[in-house]
């Protein structure tokens, strides 16, 4: 009777693999032998509780085993495989009973009875588990428009001058956060932003477009970087009138501001609480951009300091690369921040472009893809004698988006 239990639990193996089909197409979270071990799971324990109901007494059951199997498979996979792996799971225990004789019994019975009811369960969570990805994909694909609407793709010449700007998602599925840019071409020179508003989701969002659209406004009417940053500020707190509650006290962000005034190698900051740019030269060697005096970030609202402008020297072939803090401040497995000025110092790149795209991978690789804020990159070059014109891209990226190479 052992013998033929067991060759009944074989046949009835493979019928379960000809109906489970092949795990292709699936998608599941972590590395590829944690997806191999999920989608294989559901037919290991159809396949566990025939061993399992073959080499043990009558009176013990792997009902349990048949059981978890569709339930298992609900949340991780398409409709059909669900219901190719509940039918394997009714089939194996029907078979079972069949093969010693008891599928006439009340026990056996309701053991049918409760795999059949788990299954219909399983068909019901993968109904609403993918109702609910169908959902999640539709705000991905608004929130990332309105990402794009908020962060135009800036021209990749603006006065005389290459631009290359990243804004890269720490995770696939948050496309909405807080980390802004804005280049413009005023009377006064280039003149450029890039900030970081506390916070995400729609209200950060909603504070970018504030900050960009005053911005853009102020940079054309202000002579001045210092006003340019005023006029920010007044912005924000206008803002901040129409709102209560915890964003009124703790709303701020961190801005630099830039300038590269026309027919000039000056170049100008303004840094509001953010983390210090970087200059980089034709030949390799960078400065470090730090404020002479540190300033609290942009509508912080405890006090009127006056703004101070810094000014460096910015000659043909250098770079200027201003970042937010999901850059700077991006850990890796031993809890060691990534130092941007360490790891560009002594590296040349042949344009802004470049620049982001071997950046962009250096730091995916620091964190192992584990980055944790989302990050804003703005590098502005100033072309040397006989340099080409490279096109620009502007891409938002998830983590899921291979290297982002431009």
């Amino acid at each position: 009777m052992a013998k033929e239990r067991r060759g009944m639990a074989r046949g009835v193996d493979a019928v379960g693999r000809a109906v489970l089909g092949s795990p292709e197409g699936e998608a599941t979270p972590g590395s590829r032998g944690s997806r191999r071990f999920v989608r294989m799971l559901p037919a290991l324990l159809i396949v566990g509780g025939l061993v399992f109901d073959a080499l043990t007494p009558a009176n013990f059951t792997a009902v349990p085993l048949f059981v978890a199997a569709p339930l298992i498979a609900a949340p991780f996979f398409s409709l059909s495989r669900t219901v190719r792996t509940g039918i394997a799971a009714v089939l194996s225990v029907l078979a079972m009973r069949l093969s010693d004789g008891t599928s006439t019994e009340v026990v056996p019975a309701i053991e049918m009875l409760t795999v059949l009811t788990a299954s219909v369960l399983a068909l019901v969570i993968n109904g609403v588990v993918r109702r609910s990805n169908e959902q999640l994909a539709s705000a991905r694909v608004i929130a990332e428009t309105a990402m794009r609407a908020v962060l135009p793709t800036p021209p990749e010449r603006i006065g005389g001058l290459q631009v290359a700007a990243r804004y890269e998602a720490a995770q696939a599925d948050e496309f909405v956060g807080g980390d802004l840019y804005a280049v413009a071409d005023t009377p006064y020179g280039v003149r450029m932003v890039v900030g970081d508003v506390r916070g995400k989701g729609l209200g950060a969002v909603e504070a970018v477009a504030v900050i960009i659209g005053s911005f853009r406004e102020a940079a054309e009417q202000e002579p001045s970087l210092e006003g340019v940053a005023q006029r920010l500020e007044r912005a924000l707190a206008r803002e901040g009138t129409r709102r209560y509650g915890l964003d009124v006290m703790e709303g701020f962000i961190t801005a630099v501001l830039a300038e590269i005034p026309p027919g000039a190698v000056t170049l100008r900051l303004v840094n509001r609480g953010h983390p210090e740019p970087i200059l980089l030269h034709a030949d390799g060697d960078l400065e470090v951009l730090a404020p002479s005096v540190p300033a609290l970030p942009l509508g912080m609202d405890l006090g009127v300091w006056p703004d101070r402008v810094d000014e460096w020297e910015m000659p043909p072939g250098a770079t200027l690369l201003a970042f937010t803090d999901g850059l700077s401040e991006a850990r890796n497995a031993d809890g060691f921040f990534y130092d941007p000025a360490a790891r560009l110092r002594g590296r040349i790149f042949p344009g802004p472009e470049e620049l982001l795209s071997a950046l962009t991978d250096d730091v995916r690789l620091h964190t192992g893809g584990r980055a944790t804020d989302d990050m804003a990159l703005l590098a502005v070059g100033r072309p040397a004698e006989g340099q080409p014109v490279r096109r620009t891209t502007v891409r938002i990226v998830g983590r899921r988006d291979g290297h982002g190479d431009g």
